[in-house]
């Protein structure tokens, strides 16, 4: 490995490290209601076919940024999914907000 792949390898760490306080931060509060799907399912796309590009390639930054950034947008995905059937059924059944709604406030 030379000096451009190192380069490669710390910007494909912090970019995909980034999502992880969002991954934290939704399992936590288990609220996801504030968190586009259109933009979770479009940049995940985006970074499937960078990873297609970078495995035709042979470019290992590339396909280890995007493979753990897809890993962590599809677990958004599926906690979107469930928190906001979650919150559907609690809003449905008790007449009010969710709890992790109530305890997001204070999460702040």
């Amino acid at each position: 490995m030379n000096f451009v792949h190192y380069i490669g390898l710390l910007a494909g760490a912090l970019t995909s490290g980034a999502a992880l306080p969002q991954v934290w931060r939704t399992w936590r509060t288990r609220h996801a209601r504030d968190i586009s799907m259109w933009q979770l399912v479009l940049l995940s796309t985006g970074m499937l076919l960078w990873l297609i590009y970078g495995l035709l390639i042979d470019d290992l930054p590339l396909i280890a940024a995007n493979t753990f950034s897809i890993c962590c947008y599809v677990g958004l995905i599926c906690m979107k999914i469930r928190f906001d059937r979650e919150d559907a059924g609690a809003v449905t059944r008790g007449g009010e907000r969710p709890l992790a709604e109530k305890e997001f406030k204070n999460v702040n």
